[in-house]
């Protein structure tokens, strides 16, 4: 195969990892955008998310706006913040009444101890509530890294809880890691939780295009483990902090994995947006279309235009 073969043959790996990605907002994010559609293409799938203390009136006020600006909206529903279950079924209720929701975001949610009934995303799903609802979609959180809020034999033991009830529910339930930013650790979460028995698809959790400053702050927030050292090596030298960091790297080690290894549970890709939504957009837009080229020695890409 001549170079140009192999290089077009990646591009297509890339370019078909990233078709499709998702992304996310905050109610707070999206109050400050006029029009989602300045941003986003038709029909891409958005997160909401449900941040603890908030009022999930806002969650369903952006489903709406997201819905009728002709895009996908996915509201989180994060257990340890619903204090009851009417309040969970009020919600579906209108979620999937008045937005016409049929996918949702189930987590256990940041904080320490439940506000309420619930404590976990197994208790949500117990309910039955998003069958009665008519939901299609499910997504459950995976961790790449590890979680500073449960321990490991729980995270083992809810994705096996998660598996054996995919075989019980007519909706499709997938994994939606959280963002990491060391490549090889999410390979090798991935063939792990494959050996030990996970059917349920794997949308990988990436980092948008932000400083490296920015990104290690929010792994610091986040608690994601590894990739504060990992990002901490790369920001030894101090101009690199404030300079624009893209995943590109990331997201060609991550296609050539999901091309080469039959055994890879990677579907495609979830982008936090933590330097701000448009920019990340734009990257995996330029991207999607194939606006890049790679970089010698097959390590990352670059984009055919400069980010707006």
């Amino acid at each position: 195969m001549t170079q140009y073969n192999t290089h077009m043959k990646i591009k297509g790996q890339i370019q078909s990892l990233v078709t499709g990605f998702t992304l996310e907002t905050t109610p707070f994010s999206a109050d400050k955008i006029s029009d989602f559609r300045k941003i986003l293409r038709p029909e891409t799938s958005v997160y909401i998310t449900f941040l603890p203390g908030t009022d999930y009136k806002d969650t369903i006020r952006i489903a709406k706006r997201l819905k009728k600006e002709c895009f996908n909206p996915i509201p989180h529903f994060a257990a340890r913040s619903i204090p009851n279950f009417e309040m969970l079924e009020n919600s579906l209720n209108r979620l999937c009444g008045e937005v016409g929701i049929e996918e949702v975001l189930c987590i256990a949610g940041a904080i320490p101890k439940p506000i309420g009934d619930f404590a976990n995303t197994m208790e949500l799903l117990e309910t039955d509530l998003f069958t009665k609802y008519g939901i299609k979609k499910i997504g459950v959180a995976g961790h790449p890294e590890g979680s500073p809020d449960i321990a490991e034999k729980d995270i083992t033991y809810a994705l096996d809880w998660k598996n054996r009830f995919q075989s019980t529910t007519d909706a499709q339930l997938y994994i939606v890691s959280q963002f990491c930013f060391d490549t090889d650790k999410i390979i090798q979460w991935d063939q792990k939780i494959r050996k030990t028995g996970n059917t349920l698809p794997v949308v990988v959790g990436v980092p948008g295009v932000a400083s490296l400053k920015t990104l290690i702050a929010y792994a610091n927030a986040c608690g994601v483990g590894q990739s504060i050292n990992f990002l901490k090596n790369q920001a030894r030298n101090i101009t690199k902090l404030l300079q624009t960091s893209t995943p590109d790297e990331q997201i060609l080690k991550l296609a050539k994995y999901r091309a080469t290894d039959p055994s890879c549970g990677i579907e495609g890709i979830h982008i936090y947006p933590l330097g701000g939504l448009s920019k990340s957009a734009q990257w995996a837009y330029e991207v999607m279309d194939g606006h890049f080229k790679l970089g010698e020695n097959g390590k990352g890409f670059s984009l055919d235009v400069k980010l707006s």
